[in-house]
């Protein structure tokens, strides 16, 4: 039945599973599950270690708990937000651990089952939300968020220079009929942008959908929530790993480590700190690991991906 599982090539694999340094009797946490494919490779190589793997996604959960089915023993699978690693930690009686995976993309399956409302090259309800028990979905947004907030996000979190006029013609439409599906969406924002921009090679949607799927899922705020937090849950030499795919969560990740690596606000010219800083990460690399050239080949979806590796000092 392999050929009937979703396709999904985990990304920077090799990179993560190296950086992490794991032990074969330690604890990992995989804060974004997702099928499994980081956690498969971890579980490999633990004896009598464990692994805590979270995912907001139920659908994530129930799939995953299946294929990683033969190391049950070693293994427990958490429906939960990866913000909330550190509490669920606490939860689980572990105070600390040996190293945390954290995958911030938006797994394959998501993206490919149209129902889910992630797509924009199928038709489905506008939904957009990782975790189906959240209140909020895309359709509140397109529909009821004011203009401004609207140009807010497809300009920050979307990058689209054509955020000004999508969002003017987001609420011009909606004023005559609420836009209840993704290609209705589609629509509304190809009727906004110039026709050269039509003719270009990226899917004149992408941009906008990208947009409206962070604020849903407030997938930047929970990435600050997780940086601030988690790094304190690492053992002395333990490592921490974040993909990032979008620049702002990139940002995020890399002022968080700082923070937490050269936070002294001393003077320059004071002879000691007196401002009570202590240093909990060290950078392993001070670049961020991008895809090779292969792994471009083989998965075109891994263009944006950065690492950024740091360990508990």
């Amino acid at each position: 039945m392999a050929d009937m599982e979703p396709k999904h090539v985990s990304v920077l694999l090799n990179e993560c599973i190296e950086n992490l340094n794991i032990k074969p009797d330690g604890i990992y946490l995989d804060g974004t599950l997702g099928l499994g494919g980081h956690s498969l490779e971890i579980l490999k190589r633990l004896s009598c270690g464990r692994l805590i793997g979270i995912d907001r996604d139920e659908s994530a959960i129930r799939r995953t708990g299946e294929r990683l089915s033969a190391y049950s023993d070693k293994v427990t699978l958490v429906h939960g937000n990866f913000s909330d690693a550190a509490d669920i930690l606490s939860d689980l009686g572990i105070d600390a651990v040996d190293g945390m995976l954290f995958d911030l993309g938006v797994s394959s399956p998501q993206l490919d089952e149209s129902e889910r409302g992630f797509s924009y090259m199928a038709d489905a309800p506008l939904d957009m939300r990782m975790d189906s028990g959240s209140p909020l979905t895309a359709e509140l947004v397109v529909n009821e968020w004011p203009e401004d907030e609207l140009y807010r996000i497809l300009r920050d979190y979307g990058e689209e220079r054509y955020a000004r006029r999508i969002a003017s013609k987001i609420v011009q439409t909606r004023a005559k009929s609420p836009i209840l599906s993704t290609l209705a969406l589609v629509d509304v924002i190809k009727s906004a942008m110039p026709a050269a921009a039509l003719r270009e090679k990226q899917h004149p949607a992408k941009r906008s959908f990208q947009a409206i799927r962070i604020a849903v899922n407030d997938e930047l705020g929970e990435v600050e929530k997780m940086i601030r937090t988690v790094p304190d849950r690492l053992l002395p030499g333990g490592r921490l790993c974040v993909i990032s795919f979008h620049s702002l969560e990139d940002r995020i990740v890399k002022q968080g480590i700082a923070a937490r690596e050269n936070g002294c606000t001393c003077p320059r010219e004071a002879p000691i700190c007196i401002c009570g800083f202590k240093q909990t990460l060290r950078s392993v690399s001070r670049k961020p690991i991008v895809p090779g050239e292969d792994e471009l080949k083989s998965n075109p979806r891994s263009r944006s991906a950065k690492l950024r590796v740091a360990e508990r000092v």
